[in-house]
């Protein structure tokens, strides 16, 4: 549970060959790890010591409902106002490292494994405190709320204290760790972590309303992305608009497994960007 792949930066040297497997399609996009090089990192305003890979944004033809960041905070790094965005909700994936994270006074500890969860509007502040960077996975959404539905709470927890839940009849071959209840309409979005067994697979083409963002955590397998398939490593992101065919089979040696995004929980837009009527 502890090999969590995190992008190390550096750049390739001028003798290797540029073709690589990075695809950006209307219906999937593909950022090989060896993409997440120094020279297309960032860097954001209130941060200090930090740098980002930002591998997702609302976009015309790309991410519609979230963002995504691969977070480097160096020791003694981080913000005391990480995001002026007050409609922004949070997920912080821990990959490697120690931080302190704040949220509404109450302080907290993470490593690798650590999960939080930050509703809109919440003040919060994270440090590195570890000797080395602390590296993780920051995903952003407008939070939508739902009427007659209390808005979610904030929580903390740790992805080596949670089992993860078999996917009907496959033997243990599909799981999934959940960070909230399925049940819980309060949310609006899910991050949950997915693990195949050598030789798991999805069986079908699921073909979904939800878009996802996939940042693969450890091992390889080969995924079913609209017509294509695609060979997908430890590093790799994937992103998959809505309704965007996906299987996948995961050949081993060892366990593949990733975080996902997607969105759950509320009506289809009928107004505004993506939708047939105008914005009132």
């Amino acid at each position: 549970m502890t090999g969590y792949y995190a992008p190390q930066g550096g750049l390739p040297p001028q003798t290797a060959l540029m073709t690589g497997r990075a695809v950006f399609t209307p219906a999937y996009a593909v950022i090989p790890r060896g993409c997440f090089s120094d020279i297309v990192t960032s860097a954001l305003p209130g941060w200090e010591r930090t740098r980002l890979w930002l591998i997702a944004r609302p976009l015309s033809g790309f991410a519609e409902s979230f963002s995504h960041y691969v977070m480097e905070v160096q020791a003694g790094g981080g913000s005391d106002a990480p995001d002026t965005e007050t409609g922004a909700e949070h997920f912080l994936f821990v990959t490697h490292g120690l931080l302190t994270l704040s949220i509404d006074g109450r302080g907290h500890d993470l490593d690798a494994g650590g999960y939080a969860y930050i509703p809109a509007g919440a003040r919060w502040s994270l440090l590195a405190e570890g000797a080395g960077p602390a590296r993780f996975h920051w995903i952003r959404k407008l939070y939508e709320p739902a009427p007659g539905i209390a808005a979610p709470t904030p929580f903390v927890t740790d992805e080596k204290t949670l089992k993860p839940i078999p996917m009907p009849d496959t033997g243990g071959a599909w799981a999934t760790t959940r960070f909230v209840d399925p049940a819980d309409l309060s949310h609006d979005a899910h991050v949950n972590i997915v693990t195949f067994q050598p030789g798991g697979t999805i069986p079908f083409e699921e073909t979904h309303v939800m878009e996802h963002g996939i940042f693969i955590l450890e091992g390889k397998a080969v995924y079913k992305l609209n017509q294509d398939w695609v060979e997908v490593e430890a590093g790799d992101y994937l992103w998959l608009r809505a309704f965007c065919p996906q299987a996948c089979y995961a050949a081993g040696p060892g366990p593949f497994r990733y975080l996902l995004y997607k969105d759950v929980n509320r009506h289809a837009k009928l107004r505004g960007p993506g939708a047939f009527g105008p914005a009132l």
